[in-house]
């Protein structure tokens, strides 16, 4: 029999979140922090940035076996298939040797049509993980990307203490949920964490599905959150949405920037472009959900011949002069094409499942692109400026 030591939990023992709520029954980690959640327009961006992408407990033990009593949050939405339980990773030495579930939790159920949402209240669970090498060792324990999750206890057969900081430079990402992870096959798979991992760089992933949307208190957050090295990757959501004109977009993207720069004035700062969505390459949103035969697909609605709505040409365009405009004064400013990311090839061999999102697979091509983009030498975060 396991002779458990029981460790409180602490705000310490994170990385990857911006805040760390105590509930009633433990500790909520968030991608946003409090002052910020007030100014949430809608509940969605609540669900989406309480969900713990790229969040994981990083700890300094000689244990081999580890217990994380949680409560999880599922989502599930009308008339598709449910989702697969969420997975708990565990990477010793940058490796991942582990990885389970949390069965039970909460239940949300979202009808995309109506928009309306009922929550069923379910038990906690435990992710367990046994097997972990002898000797001290640092490990992460990542926790599920698309369900927000309460952490009620940690226990281990060894002592455990937070990790001290790696010293490795700090990545934040801000994107929508492609960046949060959907599709993804656990959270240290989806396209940023695998960015990451090659580029050696502790990543804070302030990607929020459907929510990538300019918002002023995010430019804020970023603006205010110590990091090296900054991304933001725009379209899909601002066309989706149906959320601006074309007049609009510009003078808020200058907006977004110049908040961020009011906090990192020189630090490398990359815009990335969406990646390729043919149903809103050259038609406007807003986009709408498509029950066919029990599967979910999106489909664009607006008129293509409006040239005052944007789409994702418009977006791509408008972003590479935004970029280009800023960058005689800013060579810190760089900007990637999405498209490379995934363009029209990759969608030949690898399409969208429902019409918007990567599967698994093209989450891990999009990781390797970036790294070589961004990490490599001559790259704008490359090691060293080099």
């Amino acid at each position: 029999m396991t002779d458990w030591i029981t460790t409180p939990l602490e705000p310490r023992m994170f990385r990857g979140a911006l805040d760390v709520e105590r509930t009633a029954h433990g500790l909520l980690p968030h991608r946003l922090p409090a002052w910020a959640r007030k100014q949430f327009p809608d509940p969605n961006l609540a669900m989406m940035e309480a969900q713990p992408s790229g969040v994981r407990l990083v700890l300094r033990t000689r244990a081999t076996a580890v217990e994380l009593d949680a409560l999880p949050t599922k989502t599930v939405y009308q008339g598709a298939p449910p989702l697969p339980d969420g997975s708990y990773d565990l990477v010793v030495d940058g490796r991942r040797i582990g990885r389970t579930a949390v069965p039970g939790g909460n239940v949300v159920t979202i009808d995309l049509t109506t928009q309306t949402v009922v929550t069923r209240p379910g038990p906690p669970g435990t992710a367990r993980f046994t097997g972990l090498p002898a000797g001290e060792k640092d490990i992460e324990i990542w926790l599920p990307q698309k369900e927000t999750t309460e952490l009620i206890a940690l226990r281990t057969d060894a002592p455990v203490e937070a990790a001290p900081d790696s010293g490795r430079r700090v990545w934040l990402h801000h994107g929508s949920s492609i960046s949060h992870g959907t599709n993804a096959e656990g959270p240290t798979e989806t396209w940023p964490a695998l960015a990451a991992a090659r580029g050696g760089v502790e990543l804070i992933n302030l990607g929020f599905g459907g929510n990538a949307l300019l918002d002023p208190f995010v430019a804020r957050a970023m603006r205010d959150t110590p990091a090296d090295l900054i991304s933001l990757k725009l379209g899909i959501n601002l066309v989706n949405h149906d959320l601006m004109r074309v007049r609009a977009f510009a003078p808020a993207v200058h907006g977004f920037l110049d908040t961020i720069r009011d906090g990192h004035p020189t630090t490398p700062l990359l815009v990335v472009s969406s990646v390729l969505c043919p149903i809103q390459e050259h038609t406007p949103g807003p986009g709408a959900p498509d029950f066919d035969g029990g599967k979910l697909r999106f489909r664009a609605l607006g008129d293509p011949s409006d040239r005052s709505r944007l789409t994702l040409t418009i977006i791509r365009e408008q972003l590479a002069r935004i970029v280009d405009q800023r960058a005689a004064d800013d060579p810190n400013l760089h900007y990637l094409d999405g498209l490379v990311l995934y363009g029209e090839a990759d969608f030949a061999e690898l399409p969208l499942p429902d019409g918007i999102h990567p599967d698994a697979a093209t989450h891990h091509r999009m990781g390797e692109r970036f790294a070589e983009r961004a990490f490599a030498a001559g790259g704008p975060f490359a090691a060293g400026g080099e």
